[in-house]
């Protein structure tokens, strides 16, 4: 059943970031947990639904991978 629930948040996840980058702090405090059981930070990284951007000179962001684009819109289309 966690894995459902973590499935479901990575969802939820992807579509908060939504099309434009957010600032890395941001997401971090809003989606990193400490819960074994529902690690959807760590895991839409770990399948690459993510990408983390830094440029020299300014913050780091977060944005939705092709991966992680292609993935939402395959599950949430029906």
């Amino acid at each position: 059943m966690a894995a459902d629930t973590v499935d479901v948040l990575i969802l939820d996840l992807l579509e908060w970031i939504g099309p434009r980058s957010r600032p890395y702090a941001e997401v971090i405090e809003a989606w990193r947990t400490s819960c074994p059981r529902l690690p959807v930070w760590e895991e839409a990284n770990r399948r690459g639904f993510v990408d983390r951007r830094h440029r020299p000179g300014s913050p780091a962001s977060v944005a939705v991978s092709a991966l992680g684009r292609a993935h939402l819109l395959s599950r949430r289309a029906g």
